[in-house]
């Protein structure tokens, strides 16, 4: 990794870092294949992909079961380490519950109203590594929003990650299948004799799981494409080079597809962030995913010529979580609205809200957040408006009504509001 001048990329450096999608593309036409037998052989197709993929010969699709024994069997660190972190995000999702509302405006009675979805299914990342906190980030707003049904699929094992099943025993979740992939979100949309269809599927993924998402959506809802991971630095001369370093290497371990980007307007800064991340690479258990991450033209430690550049770039990039560092942070800011989730101040690591501090991290990437932000309770709901006229409030609006409707051609609805008055 070295440090490379805003100024100076050229088109095609520019296209990989602000039209990344971290190779997601690229395996569109097979994930369209794997959707298309799911959705056609049911169970046969997830068990035939089980082994393919996963290398496993999948006995029970569902292990809700287990899920409920292996609460009870980790240990009372891990046990009680899930409990803290699912109270947290309870808590700050709780406070996102919408409230139905009626008032009478203008002599008319106006409303809106909040009622939930009744089947959702859940994406918990497996693989490599295993991800309870997903399954946390995932259960957790649905069932504060009053989801009756929550389902959560997480890849197979001879042996699944005991911790993730726990996690969604206690996040509340109703049923959980052992299928992870693409195949697993082409279940949750479609059914099988095992899976039960669901209304949306949320969660983020490895870039099989989000063209997969990519592939269903408009079968059913989705949340919005979520990963692989990405974060940006905005650092300033006051930025610890060794803080900065260690949260892209956290990001960049999750995935080789993984965008990590610091970028400062301080040359020495910019040289020390590079070595530190070499330094806090080397010997890691995941070099190499770290190093592949790295590597990619989505990542790198950027010089801008001010902070004004540099914030100008943040905005550009979209980062799904970003971090800033530096001694000004409530002024950068408020100048950047396109962000997943943000991190002010040197002690506000990523894995903070990867983790335990409440907020969530299913987080849209690949620019996503210049249109919308994370999951929230507000994934989970629908939203009806009510009114109510009486025969004045009808009549003050009658005039505006007719005109507009023969305005636009449709007799009928001018006649709907006459005939209420002719009648009488």
């Amino acid at each position: 990794m070295n440090v490379r001048k805003i100024a100076d990329l050229g088109p095609d450096e520019r296209a990989a870092l602000f039209e990344r999608d971290a190779g997601i593309e690229a395996v569109r036409g097979d994930v369209r294949t794997i959707v298309e037998r799911v959705r056609d052989e049911g169970d046969v197709a997830i068990r035939e992909f089980c082994r393919e993929f996963d290398g496993v010969e999948v006995g029970n699709l569902d292990v809700t079961g287990d899920a409920e024994r292996a609460a009870e069997a980790v240990d009372d660190e891990i046990r009680g380490a899930i409990r803290d972190a699912a109270a947290n995000v309870r808590e700050f999702h709780e406070r996102q519950v919408p409230e139905d509302w009626r008032e009478t405006i203008g002599g008319r009675e106006l409303g809106r109203r909040f009622r939930p979805l009744e089947r959702v299914g859940v994406y918990a990342p497996g693989g490599t590594a295993a991800y309870p906190s997903s399954v946390l980030m995932g259960v957790i707003p649905a069932k504060v929003a009053g989801v009756e049904h929550v389902a959560v699929t997480t890849p197979p094992a001879e042996k699944i990650n005991p911790v993730t099943l726990a996690a969604a025993h206690e996040a509340g979740a109703d049923a959980v299948y052992s299928v992870g992939g693409a195949q697993a979100v082409a279940a949750l949309a479609h059914g099988t004799e095992t899976v039960k269809a669901v209304q949306k599927v949320v969660g983020p993924g490895n870039r099989w799981v989000t063209a997969a998402k990519a592939e269903i959506r408009g079968d059913v809802e989705i949340d919005f494409l979520a990963g692989p991971s990405e974060i940006l630095v905005l650092a300033d001369e006051t930025a610890e080079p060794a803080f900065v370093a260690a949260d892209l290497v956290a990001q960049a371990e999750h995935d080789p597809n993984a965008s990590v980007v610091a970028v400062t307007d301080d040359p020495g800064t910019a040289e020390a962030i590079v070595a530190e991340v070499e330094s806090q690479t080397t010997g890691r258990v995941r070099e190499g995913v770290v190093r592949e991450a790295l590597g990619s033209g989505a990542s790198g430690v950027f010089l801008a010529r001010s902070m004004s550049e540099a914030v100008l770039f943040a905005e550009e990039y979209a980062a799904e979580h970003l971090s800033i560092q530096a001694a000004d942070d409530e002024a950068l800011l408020d100048r950047i609205a396109s962000a997943g989730s943000v991190f002010l101040g040197p002690y506000t690591p990523v894995a903070a809200g990867d983790y335990a501090s409440g907020t969530n991290h299913v987080l849209p990437t690949n620019g996503g957040a210049k249109v919308h932000g994370g999951l929230s309770v507000d994934d989970f709901v629908r939203s009806s408006t009510v009114q109510r006229l009486d025969r004045d409030a009808l009549g003050d609006l009658a005039e505006t009504i007719t005109t507009l409707a023969a305005a636009e051609g449709l007799e009928a609805h001018a006649e709907s509001v006459r005939r209420r008055f002719d009648a009488e």
